[in-house]
């Protein structure tokens, strides 16, 4: 898989220079590359209690992002996924450590424990008074002896920073990450593994399958479950978090492993708030990117029952991006909508052939779905095939409350349910189409003509003309067609459509943002749409 970087040896040491360029000053680092990579603050003065952290690079933000004052005084960066030496660990030692004291805030893992460890001893050898906390918030594996420290490490960056940077001394500041440490839990899951820079990727994880419980370097989880949806998957992981939590409220941190979506994020952020643990978090770290692990299309969970001091100070200013501070848990505020925007709703009524048509026409659209996707993806943003059936499905919920009895407003409700419901340009322009096929049939018009009205002034909206590579290429000609029956009208849609994949220039449309060369022998997904919905009801 391709990657931007330069050579797999200078891509730890080429992010660190990037970081510290655009640090303004605030951060520098230790002479010594490329086997001492030591990240610290430029304005550091030794008068307070040194906060020291790190571990392998691939994690970023973490560590070195989370240098600065209130959080961490160092960071000590070793290789991708790669403790750091006793002499890196050291040198960030001595270099931020004076009369106070230091604490290294240790990720329970065996290499971090014995370079940070072994760098400790002789930093007290030195006359340095140095503590060291381990953390092991991982609850996936409760059978292990010792859990693996995860993203719950920002808990006790953040509050131990905080004491510390308020001038706490280091048996208050140490004491403080003990008890957050271990009441820390965190679960993990993704869809996908990551990629070591210049390294093939592990295809561990099959299609239509989610590992619940992996590490932040890869390590396989403790289960692979079926994938269904955000909200199954967030279920299986706070299920893990609930037999680890008490009756009490938590700060829940939200963190993204690397490759997911903010959008995603999004999502998952609500299925937290809306799951059975839901109820006990009262305030959110997040959404974002923490502790990832290098692209990881996953997401990672953490908690912990935090006091109010330990909110306060979660919540305390610092200067780094990285950190995206706290929020309270509230409920979503809804207001009305601007007057004259409420839709008014037509009076309903039955008619059981029109009823069939419609949800024949919906479920057409709703099995296309993935073929349609896929055809659009070649064309534009792959999404016609679920914008479609997202609105049929709205269709067929409004089914009820739509005037099915009399054509005329059944067109224009179709067409405000269109307005409201699917979105793009498709939806403006299936909406316009309904609406003055609606007016045109008010008038007395036959159905036809009256849907060929719609088409008019879709067209004259839209600017779409046939041979612009658009769903009108089919939609035109079945409609002439349609006076001859639906089998005329099917075959005169796919020809149009079929037509569209000899078209090497769209003039309307997202596919007029497209290369040429990209549209060629491909059928524009709209078109594909309308031919699909025509030799279905033809069959």
């Amino acid at each position: 898989m391709a990657q931007f970087i330069n050579k797999r040896e200078d891509v730890v040491t080429e992010a660190i220079d990037g970081l510290l360029a655009i640090s303004g000053g605030s951060l520098a680092r230790l002479d010594g590359y490329p086997h001492i990579r030591v990240v610290l603050r430029n304005d550091w003065d030794k008068s307070k209690v040194a906060l020291v952290s790190g571990g392998g690079a691939g994690h970023e933000p973490a560590h070195a992002g989370f240098v600065g004052a209130g959080i961490l005084t160092a960071a000590v960066c070793g290789d991708v996924f790669a403790s750091p030496s006793v002499d890196a660990v050291l040198a960030g030692i001595l270099a931020v450590t004076g009369p106070a004291g230091c604490l290294l805030i240790v990720k329970n893992y065996t290499g971090d424990r014995l370079n940070f460890g072994l760098a400790a001893e002789r930093a007290r050898a030195f006359g340095l008074n140095v503590s060291m906390v381990i953390i092991g918030d991982d609850v996936a594996l409760p059978e292990l002896p010792q859990a693996r420290g995860v993203a719950g490490t920002l808990f006790v960056h953040k509050i131990a920073g905080a004491l510390a940077e308020a001038g706490a001394d280091l048996e208050t500041v140490t004491a403080a990450a003990r008890r957050v440490a271990a009441g820390s839990k965190s679960i993990g899951m993704s869809l996908d593994t990551c990629t070591v820079p210049g390294s093939p990727k592990e295809d561990r994880i099959p299609a239509h399958m989610a590992e619940l419980g992996l590490g932040i370097h890869g390590e396989a989880g403790v289960e692979q479950v079926d994938f269904i949806d955000a909200r199954l998957a967030m279920e299986a992981a706070v299920s893990k978090l609930a037999a680890a939590m008490e009756d009490r409220s938590y700060v829940a941190l939200i963190n993204n492993l690397g490759g997911t979506s903010t959008l995603e994020m999004s999502v998952l952020a609500h299925e937290l708030i809306t799951s059975s643990i839901g109820a006990r978090i009262s305030h959110i770290v997040g959404p974002a990117s923490m502790m990832t692990s290098l692209d990881m299309h996953g997401f990672s969970v953490s908690v912990y029952p935090a006091d109010e001091a330990e909110i306060a100070a979660l919540s305390a200013p610092v200067s780094m991006a990285a950190w995206p501070g706290v929020s309270t848990v509230k409920p979503v505020i809804v207001n009305m909508l601007p007057d004259g925007l409420t839709p008014i709703a037509p009076l309903s009524s039955e008619h059981r052939e029109t009823r069939e048509f419609i949800v024949k026409c919906c479920r057409i659209l709703v099995a296309a779905e993935e073929d349609l996707n896929a055809l659009d993806a070649k064309s534009g943003d792959g999404d016609t095939g679920s914008t479609l059936a997202g609105a049929a499905r709205a269709l067929i919920n409004a089914i009820d409350r739509l005037p099915l009895s009399d054509h005329t407003q059944l067109y224009r409700a179709i067409g405000q349910e269109l307005s409201q419901t699917m979105g793009g340009s498709s939806g403006v322009l299936l909406a316009i189409f309904f609406a003055a096929a609606g007016d045109a049939a008010s008038s007395g018009l036959p159905m036809r003509d009256a849907l060929k009205a719609g088409l008019a002034r879709m067209q004259e909206i839209g600017g779409a003309r046939l041979g612009d590579r658009t769903m009108v290429d089919a939609l035109s000609p079945a409609l002439d067609a349609l006076g001859d029956g639906v089998r005329s009208a099917a075959l005169a849609a796919r020809e149009g459509a079929n037509l569209t994949a000899t078209l090497l220039k769209a003039n309307a449309g997202r596919a007029a943002y497209i290369n040429a060369r990209q549209l060629e022998g491909h059928v524009d997904p709209g078109a594909e749409a309308v031919a699909r919905l025509f030799e279905h009801l033809a069959a």
